[in-house]
């Protein structure tokens, strides 16, 4: 049998009308979150019909799964890249948590400064993204996240030996929760503000504070273990 040929034309048309789509979708979501965005505001801004919509993502969720997806994967990658080039660079030693630490801000940081590619916007988006309650949205983050959370957590247990693994499950889970806070902008953007007008809305410089705040975290003593500590403990494992 032979296949339908579709002219060159056709699929450059499919493929601007399907990054119009996603291009709309990402700035209304990152402005008023996936409740309050309704497929009938993106078809507006991105000046398609709801077929087009239909046609290339199907339900609003898998939209807004396919807007996180585009951004979201690229950066994960380049951050299991990044950290596997310093470790090699530190072999046969373990990697520094600074250095991990940098392994997983430096392309977020190269991201942020990239708007071709989402620029802050997009990681105003994803903090927004984290923090919200919706069910599918959770799942979805866990799985987009969960090969290279699985690589960071292998190199910090090495560079923390002494540190129990449920421990370490807690504090990344704190880590990640804290950075996704504080890329979503709004109130941490507020306070630089006012500290200093002349760093406001400047990504690199609220990343370049929160690392050595996450580094203590990092490398606090351990808690003191009680019963409700221990039954938090077995309710991360068996989230993570």
């Amino acid at each position: 049998m032979i296949g339908k040929v579709i002219p060159l034309h056709d699929r450059r048309g499919a493929t601007a009308t399907k990054g119009r789509i996603l291009d709309a979708a990402e700035a209304l979501f990152m402005e008023h979150g996936f409740e309050a965005t309704s497929l009938r505001a993106i078809t507006a801004a991105g000046d398609v019909n709801l077929a087009a919509v239909n046609y290339h993502f199907g339900t609003k969720e898998e939209l807004f799964q396919a807007v996180l997806t585009r951004r979201l994967d690229p950066m994960n990658q380049a951050r299991v890249a990044l950290l596997t080039r310093l470790e090699c660079d530190a072999a046969p030693d373990p990697l520094s948590c600074e250095k991990i630490l940098m392994a997983l801000f430096v392309p977020a940081l190269t991201l942020a400064r990239d708007p071709e590619r989402g620029g802050k916007n997009f990681l105003r988006l994803l903090g927004r993204a984290y923090a919200d309650p919706a069910p599918f949205i959770r799942r979805f983050l866990s799985e987009q996240y969960a090969a290279m959370i699985a690589r960071f957590k292998d190199a910090f247990a090495r560079a923390l030996p002494n540190l129990p693994r449920k421990e370490l499950s807690w504090r990344l889970h704190f880590i990640m929760g804290a950075l996704s806070y504080t890329l979503a902008g709004t109130d941490a953007l507020k306070l630089i503000a006012e500290l200093n007008p002349l760093e406001s809305d400047n990504d690199e410089i609220l990343l370049r504070r929160l690392a050595p705040f996450l580094l203590a975290g990092l490398l606090a003593p351990l808690p003191d273990l009680s019963d409700v500590t221990r039954e938090l403990d077995g309710e991360l494992a068996r989230r993570l």
